[in-house]
């Protein structure tokens, strides 16, 4: 039930903000959702037994989130996270330390960053990427009730199998098809739908790269903050691979 009122909530408001809230909000929802995020992140890095990265991380991602050039960025975030590793006593643990810090940046802020990009493309575009994810957690759940038996990974989420994979993909495919036919019709129908099949499948990657994370780290959830979802990065962690997904293949189109 806390799972379901909290995404009642929170789904109209990020549609809002997705859709029809002012440049400075939007940004700011980034901002302080991708700080949320990265802390969560650096907890999880910590409790593996890696030195964590801070507020140094923070601030990394968010010039990654709002720089002009981040290909530059980039290189400067991973030599300042290598600068930063000398900090530790054993220096067999400087490369998980510059390994971690340049990843969480990357993974978080410069996912958000692809959100930003495919926003002044077409707004609708980044509320598609997101419905992917939401719809096929649906259609898995069921199908997967229903029909799964066959597990896909079950050392890193043993209650996922293969057709609810295949349901989420589906699932996916059918919301995003109908979206785009309605709200982005300057889309070809067969555009829409391998978007919407790559998107929803680069999600289910990132939630079994998160939950790997959290396994390796001995960590249950990210955090607390959202009832019935655990943490930030529990509730994004499909979006920080469908955004990047969908804004990479429309770019190529």
């Amino acid at each position: 039930m806390k799972r379901i009122a909290t995404a009642l909530i929170l789904i109209p408001f990020i549609a809002w903000v997705t859709l029809a809230s002012p440049q400075w909000v939007f940004f700011a929802v980034l901002a302080i959702t991708g700080l949320l995020a990265y802390s969560e992140f650096d907890n999880i890095v910590a409790s593996s037994g890696i030195l964590r990265a801070g507020w140094p991380g923070m601030a990394a991602g968010l010039a990654l989130l709002f720089a002009p050039n981040p290909a530059v960025v980039l290189v400067l975030i991973a030599m300042l996270g290598m600068a930063l590793a000398l900090r530790a006593n054993n220096l067999a643990a400087a490369l998980p330390a510059a390994g971690a810090f340049s990843l969480g940046v990357a993974y978080v802020f410069g996912a958000w960053r692809c959100a930003a990009d495919l926003r002044a493309i077409n707004p609708h575009w980044l509320l598609f990427a997101m419905l992917l994810s939401w719809a096929g957690d649906t259609a898995a759940l069921y199908v997967g009730r229903s029909f799964g038996k066959h597990k896909m990974a079950p050392v890193v989420s043993p209650a996922k199998s293969w057709e609810g994979a295949a349901g989420s993909v589906a699932g996916g495919m059918l919301v995003g098809g109908i979206y785009a036919h309605y709200l982005i019709p300057q889309a070809p129908l067969a555009q829409a739908l391998l978007l919407a099949a790559a998107g929803n499948i680069a999600g289910q990657l990132g939630d079994l790269c998160e939950s790997a994370l959290k396994r390796g780290a001995g960590v249950k959830d990210s955090g607390t903050l959202l009832p019935g979802h655990g943490g930030w990065l529990d509730r994004i962690d499909s979006s920080l691979f469908s955004v990047p997904a969908v804004y990479a293949l429309l770019k190529l189109f």
